[in-house]
């Protein structure tokens, strides 16, 4: 057997392999989520106008 004070780790890069697929799938999140809160928070005021400007005509 190898004596323990013989055995070499060897690095492990596999965060540093993933960061560059992580970060702009983060940010494309980030960009989605932040247009749905947005969204969200203006509520149904856009519906109502679009209602209401259409009148009928032209059925």
């Amino acid at each position: 057997m190898t004596d323990p004070s013989s055995v070499v780790y060897l690095a492990d890069h596999t965060l540093l392999l993933a960061l560059p697929a992580l970060i702009p799938a983060v940010i494309v999140a980030a960009v989605v989520i932040g247009i749905a809160v947005r969204d969200r928070r203006r509520g149904d005021d856009d519906e109502e106008t679009v209602a209401s400007s259409d009148d009928g005509e032209g059925v």
